[in-house]
């Protein structure tokens, strides 16, 4: 399956690009007085492989996974939270929630590695392609949770593999449903620091300047959390031209999942609004395993943590806002894919000059 869609990433739509460039410039405005919003919506059109995107179709997808990295002390909370938020993400009660209904994007949370068992959660209805009730927990489960990294590999190679695959079939089940748009979130206890480790590989950075302090850590526990990446890579010695091994060595289910659906994403032609620093750590994941995939996502913020800078920098990927978020589960996803879709709205709705009777430059 994963080598299947990996064949199936095309470049972006190039004669598209330009049409939609062509008609920015017709619109009544100087050209490139809307910004980024100008560009968004030409990065669309390529995505989407028409001069005239849409994003009316919108979907939050929130996976969810626990680390048995916690053991060494990485996190400010326990780790019975994962399971506890996953609850609070279905009954609409979460920030991701609130600010999906605002942008109008169903949520859908996927559990590919909680330490609970949530199956019993897994009865919900489905939300409407259009609307935005019903958010609906998938069980995908990988495993009850990875293993220490700080001790040997997070998890086994199949494991990673099926974390992707698992990931690739939620996207396509979801653009089965309708999917112009797709905005990715994560949750997990102690998941910056899979993150940290994944960025200090793939980015060549030392380990301290890419490690924060997640959920609140003091400076004790901020120490706690460098010693246990650096531990990780010296028992493990992660090699970073080998992205699937990167991620079986000191990645996350959830982590998998996610570049997983930035691979299916961006073989159907759907662009990928990524949240934060752990999402942004799946995209290197991704972007190791196919280099192209980075035409089709769109960075929606900067994150507090330190890290998220050094993968932005390195996948050349500029963030559309920066709102000192780092809350992770989607919310930064939420709020971009509202950014993207006025940029869509402007080249499809905006009059040009000649519709106008506006006299051009």
């Amino acid at each position: 399956m994963l080598e299947q869609v990996l064949r199936s990433i095309r470049e972006p739509d190039q004669e598209a690009r330009r049409k939609a460039r062509e008609r920015q410039n017709q619109l009544t405005k100087p050209p490139g007085s809307l910004g980024r919003l100008e560009e968004l919506s030409v990065q669309l059109a390529g995505i989407q492989r028409t001069p005239r995107p849409k994003v009316g179709r919108k979907a939050i997808l929130t996976m969810a996974g626990d680390h048995g990295v916690v053991a060494e002390g990485v996190s400010a909370y326990p780790q019975e939270v994962t399971a506890q938020m996953v609850r609070n993400f279905l009954s609409g009660g979460a920030a991701v929630n609130v600010l999906a209904a605002h942008v109008g994007a169903r949520v859908v949370v996927v559990d590919l590695g909680v330490a609970a068992d949530l199956s019993g959660l897994a009865g919900l209805p489905l939300a409407s392609a259009a609307g935005t009730s019903g958010p609906r927990l998938l069980l995908r489960k990988v495993g009850p949770g990875t293993r220490n990294l700080a001790r040997g590999p997070a998890m086994s190679r199949e494991e990673a593999l099926r974390s992707l695959e698992a990931g690739i079939e939620v996207l396509a089940e979801e653009a089965e449903r309708g999917l112009d748009i797709v905005g990715l979130g994560e949750m997990g206890i102690g998941n910056t620091t899979p993150a940290a480790a994944i960025t200090a590989v793939m980015t060549g950075t030392p380990v301290p300047q890419v490690t924060g302090r997640g959920t609140g850590l003091d400076d004790d526990g901020l120490v706690r959390k460098v010693q246990a990446i650096e531990a990780a890579l010296a028992a493990n010695r992660p090699d970073p031209r080998d992205a699937l091994g990167v991620l079986a060595a000191v990645g996350g289910f959830e982590i998998g999942g996610l570049a997983g659906a930035m691979l299916a994403a961006a073989a159907r032609s759907i662009p990928v609004v990524v949240d934060g620093f752990i999402c942004a750590s799946a995209a290197l994941i991704a972007c190791g395993l196919k280099p192209g995939v980075r035409e089709y996502l769109i960075a929606s913020h900067q994150s507090v943590e330190v890290g998220h800078l050094a993968i932005l920098r390195h996948l050349r990927l500029q963030p559309i806002f920066n709102l000192d978020l780092r809350l992770g589960e989607g919310t930064g996803a939420a709020l971009g894919i509202g950014l993207v879709e006025a940029a869509a709205r402007i080249l499809e709705e905006m009059a040009t000059f000649g519709q106008a009777g506006v006299s051009n430059a």
